[in-house]
């Protein structure tokens, strides 16, 4: 997803600005319905519906930085309708896009998102609000971390004072452009876990959530300046990439086992880049595929190993690829992640590219993609990226969803 993070929110006002043309079109909900809704449960035996919903430079929401209270508020409950309308059942929010939060912390400052600034109160707690109307209207609410990134810009100048970037200027490393937590130090994934289990002990939802982001994605002549790290905490391993997997592996098992012991009902899962290595690198397991970038050796995410150790509920592979896609085939992903997946109690959901749909040839090829999946029984839904570009309804594959495979809305998992 960080590849194309930067691209979508430069393209924030041309999608806003298709959105509304399109509005007499697309199946939408109203935010005046808001009041009639009552409290209706999360249906876990439901094939799992999503859409992500990212707040880092304001992609989905808020639209933009300083919006008032209440300004907010209707943005969101017009999402929570329409994916309502668009007979889906659950959101992946961004609450913590970097080392802010949208809820009040101990760990973090307030996201600049809401406000304009970093560690400014925005006059309520969004993270609250948002899970009382999901769940109102019967929709699963994910909260979606990032657990290492500090800032896009690569600079500390827009932290505020109290955030971790700040006060523990040693805890991170310059990479890209951006900012990071470095996993190689073991008080940083003390630091993430302590992070994210203050919003499960304080908060209803219904799962923990990451992506894609745990070693950034690799710069070309670019090498990521951790040695002194592995200098001084992987003694024992064969390779600085070995000691990567594990820094993060590390992060994974303590997440799941806190997770678990605080709220034993709450998801914990995994959105991962959607090859996690080409059959040429591993002849055994790897996918035939040929794809640039491979979990396992570019972002050191063993994803078939947190599997096997039942650390995540769920995977949710980002196969952001077309049917019949030269170097990373829709349909081949599918087959290989319901493979291992049938391997493991771990549930599987895909993740799809909503935001491709404009630049496939074939305008039903979101929906032929839905249909495929259900040949898998492995497979327990989907997640769309992102909630902004199913609101342009391109092709009309938001209302084609809706109106076809999604039409009915009892379908089990």
């Amino acid at each position: 997803m960080k590849s194309i993070l930067k691209k979508i929110s430069l393209l924030a006002i041309t999608v806003l600005t298709a959105a509304t043309l399109n509005a007499s079109n697309i199946i939408v909900g109203s935010n005046n319905n808001a009041a009639k809704v009552s409290n209706q449960k999360v249906t876990k035996n439901k094939e799992l519906r999503g859409v992500w919903v990212a707040s880092v430079s304001n992609i989905d929401w808020p639209s933009k930085k300083g919006l008032s209270v209440d300004q907010q508020k209707r943005e969101f409950l017009t999402i929570l309708d329409n994916v309502k309308k668009w007979n889906m059942n659950a959101v992946f929010v961004q609450v913590k896009p970097a080392s802010d939060a949208f809820y009040p912390s101990k760990y973090s400052p307030w996201s600049e998102y809401l406000t304009g600034t970093q560690g400014i109160n925005p006059g309520y707690d969004p993270l609250k609000f948002m899970v009382e109307e999901a769940h109102k209207r019967g929709i699963e609410f994910h909260a979606w971390f990032n657990p290492y990134r500090l800032s896009t810009s690569g600079s500390r100048d827009r932290l505020s004072s109290d955030n971790i970037g700040r006060k523990k200027p040693e805890w991170t490393v310059a990479y890209g452009g951006q900012l990071y937590l470095n996993p190689g130090i073991p008080e940083v994934n003390d630091y993430v876990v302590n992070s994210i289990v203050e919003v499960v002990k304080n908060y209803d939802i219904d799962g923990v959530h990451m992506d894609d982001y745990f070693y950034p994605y690799k710069v070309k002549n670019q090498e990521y300046p951790d040695s002194a790290q592995f200098k001084k905490y992987g003694s024992k391993f064969s390779s600085i990439g070995d000691w990567r997997r594990n820094n993060v592996n590390t992060l994974i098992e303590k997440l799941h086992n806190s997770i678990k012991k605080e709220k034993e009902n709450v998801e914990f899962g995994i959105s991962p880049f959607g090859v996690w290595r080409n059959a040429s690198t591993d002849p055994v397991r790897g996918s035939q595929t040929t794809a640039g970038v491979q979990n396992y050796d570019d972002l050191y995410a063993d994803i078939l190993l947190w599997m096997n150790k039942g650390w995540i509920d769920y995977v949710a592979p980002q196969i952001y690829w077309n049917q019949g896609h030269k170097a990373a085939e829709y349909n081949t992903l599918v087959k290989w992640w319901s493979k291992y997946a049938a391997q493991t109690n771990t549930n599987l959901y895909i993740g799809q590219a909503a935001y491709k749909i404009n630049e496939w040839k074939n305008a039903k090829e979101l929906i032929n993609q839905i249909n495929f999946n259900r040949n898998y029984p492995e497979v327990k839904g989907s997640i769309f990226f992102s909630y902004k570009s199913l609101l342009t309804n391109p092709k009309n594959a938001t209302n084609g969803l809706a109106q076809g495979p999604y039409a009915n809305t009892n379908i089990e998992n």
